[in-house]
């Protein structure tokens, strides 16, 4: 379990060496060098693959060119130390990110996006298990370039299985079905060549399953979920069977674990900050009545409408923001006392957007709503400060020894 600590005051302590001190910054220097010389060699590698497409825009010079790019990298790889593997690995991916992109866009310009998206689903599912079958037996050098294809072949699956479902008109439960089945494999991917990142995009699609997302219009990205109680219940059964399972795992895939748990936690609270503004009228965008179904009789919608809200929960915008707050304070609590970082730095900044949104979006004039939520605080922080010094006590080397 990776922990946050202070080695210089530790050192000072006597609980470590000045030479453990050293050790431990050490290796947390390289983990960090280490990831951002990985993420510049893949925004470089992306960037060259997708601007030798749209420079060539021919689909035999692409070809051609890709394939030197893929040849003269597989010839580093296996002929050069490892001081210039770095060059071969992103030659051969360059090439090899044009020879599947530059692939999807003839297959999609001859075939359509009916038949072009299913067989680019196929072509995907089958490069990919090539790919992954490479990345288990091959060479342990080689393991960057497997997976990065990998990666490719499954974008060029999960995209045709979206362009054949989309053209196909798919409705229904299948929509959510084939978005679960994206999570999953991007889950499975994740896990598998061992990349957290990837793991954490899981989401995306999982939180689609009911709708949940966002969206782009000029200068500004917005967040919306039309189903906010729904995704918040679906979003914490994840959490929880994250917790549950991440036990009985080993350390590596705990981690994956959670990090799709502190994913899930981030989006349920954005589903959170909507309620807490707007409120919820649960099921409403699943088996409410919708205006095209009425055939644009406004008053008739209407009538619809008010009587769903008649038969159906209803959770106003108050019990939202304090049904939040609760939880938050709890998360933070619990996420401190069992040391998950992220679940706390998450708990902490979503506390602060709650109580900047809250102060000017309805409390902005209730003077008397912040002295009583003043004073609540306080009895409140006490009681955790004993409730920790129970658990500490418990948990205590001499308690433990005993």
């Amino acid at each position: 379990m990776a922990h946050v600590i202070q080695t210089e005051a530790l050192v000072e302590e006597g609980v470590i060496t000045s030479d453990q001190g050293a050790i431990i910054a050490r290796r947390s220097r390289q983990v960090m060098v280490s990831l951002v010389i990985n993420a510049v060699l893949c925004f470089g590698i992306i960037a060259a693959a997708a601007g030798f497409i749209g420079l060539l825009a021919d689909a035999l010079a692409v070809a051609v060119v890709g394939g030197l790019f893929l040849g003269i990298g597989a010839t580093i790889l296996v002929k050069a130390t490892d001081i210039y593997r770095m060059f071969g690995t992103a030659s051969a991916l360059i090439g090899a990110g044009m020879l599947t992109g530059g692939a999807s866009i003839e297959i999609l310009d001859i075939f359509g996006e009916t038949t072009g998206g299913l067989m680019l689903l196929i072509i995907g599912l089958i490069g990919a298990a090539i790919a992954a079958f490479f990345h288990r037996k091959g060479p342990e050098h080689m393991g960057f370039l497997t997976a990065s294809i990998l990666l490719m072949t499954g974008a060029m699956h999960i995209g045709g299985l979206y362009l054949w479902a989309g053209s196909a008109d798919v409705s229904g439960i299948v929509v959510p079905m084939l978005h679960f089945y994206v999570a999953a494999a991007i889950f499975a991917v994740g896990m598998f060549i061992d990349v957290r990142f990837i793991t954490a995009l899981a989401i995306i699609p999982f939180a689609q399953m009911l709708d949940t997302g966002t969206f782009y219009f000029h200068a500004m990205y917005a967040f919306y979920s039309p189903e906010t109680t729904l995704s918040i219940v679906q979003l914490a059964v994840a959490m929880a069977a994250c917790v549950a399972v991440a036990g009985l795992l080993t350390d590596r895939y705990r981690r994956h674990t959670h990090m799709f748990g502190i994913m899930a936690f981030i989006v349920a609270n954005l589903c959170f900050l909507v309620g807490s503004l707007w409120g919820d009228i649960v099921g409403s965008h699943i088996w409410g009545p919708g205006y095209r179904d009425y055939s644009d009789d406004y008053q008739t919608y209407r009538d619809a409408v008010d009587a769903f809200e008649a038969n159906t929960l209803v959770i106003s915008e108050h019990v939202y923001s304090i049904v939040w707050a609760i939880l938050l304070i709890a998360a933070a609590f619990w996420s401190a006392h069992t040391n998950r970082r992220g679940i706390f730095n998450a708990a902490m900044t979503f506390g602060a957007i709650h109580a900047y949104t809250q102060a000017f979006e309805t409390f902005y004039d209730e003077p008397l709503a912040y002295v009583i939520g003043g004073l609540a605080a306080i009895p409140l922080a006490w009681g955790l400060w004993r409730l920790n010094d129970q658990f500490e006590s418990r948990n205590a080397p001499e308690q433990i020894a005993a």
